[in-house]
């Protein structure tokens, strides 16, 4: 299967044959699993202060002449702190216990448990060959992204575009290869919806283009302003930078080097 590679003023420029990668059947239950593995890798561990509400009341004494005793009162053997006492008579409130007030949680969440899912390292590589099949197939990529009348995938471009150093000839050239809409797509943002508006993560914006280089480039930088638009090593790719949410067919622009590098050292197979 071959594919047109264009220039960054969006003229044709030559062919190049598609590695074996993209041959490979397309297979969404797969991708959604080794995305969500990694996604789940990325949580952050939260929990209470292991010694929350404990750090008060005292077990009481059950013994007929203890000071502190409990004896012959009704009590129950809950911990209990003195508000106040005069001789042997004290005024007791619960505490320690999770049905007092500031008392400990009953069953808190707690810093040490695991949220990273493991998947084989076989099931993992071939994921992440369907997801880079998938962004060759236009009904997938064009149910999330702007297309603007482009038909066929995936995008390959030459290898001149890592070099470019700033965003406005970035830009250019996305808006000669008629991704435009895509771009204003992307530079759209709305308030999140519940608690993370006030924790630093107030504005949800959109997945868009992934660009996908040979090696570390100039154009890693140029394009680190521009909303949506990530740039990805070929040798550094995996399953959630391919489908974002779990969901393949993200669209992708490849290098002309890329690809070749992709096909040489037959990555991930």
């Amino acid at each position: 299967m071959k594919a047109t590679v264009y220039k960054t003023s969006g003229e044709k420029s030559s062919e190049i044959e598609l590695p074996f990668q993209f041959s490979e059947p397309v297979r969404e239950d797969l991708i959604k699993r080794a995305a969500l593995a990694i996604r789940s890798g990325m949580r952050q561990p939260y929990g209470t202060d292991p010694e929350a509400g404990t750090r008060q009341g005292k077990p009481t004494s059950k013994r007929r002449h203890r000071y502190t005793t409990t004896y012959g009162r009704g009590w129950s053997r809950i911990r209990r702190k003195a508000m106040m006492h005069r001789g042997t008579q004290f005024q007791w409130v619960g505490a320690f216990v999770a049905l007092a007030v500031k008392g400990r949680a009953a069953f808190p969440p707690t810093a040490n448990r695991e949220f990273a899912q493991k998947i084989n390292k076989t099931e993992n590589r071939k994921a992440i060959r369907s997801a880079i099949a998938a962004t060759s197939v236009f009904d997938l990529v064009s149910k999330k992204h702007s297309v603007n009348g482009i038909k066929i995938f995936p995008i390959i471009i030459e290898h001149d575009f890592e070099n470019l150093k700033k965003s406005k000839d970035v830009l250019h050239a996305f808006d000669k290869l008629g991704l435009a809409k895509e771009i204003e797509r992307c530079s759209e943002k709305k308030i999140r919806a519940g608690k993370g508006k006030n924790r630093g993560r107030r504005y949800i914006t959109k997945a868009g283009p992934l660009v996908v280089v040979s090696k570390s480039c100039d154009l890693q930088n140029a394009a680190a302003s521009l909303p949506g638009v990530e740039v990805a090593s070929v040798k550094s790719l995996n399953a959630y930078l391919l489908a974002p949410g779990a969901q393949a067919g993200r669209l992708t622009i490849w290098t002309k080097s890329a690809i070749e590098t992709l096909g040489k050292e037959r990555l991930f197979e």
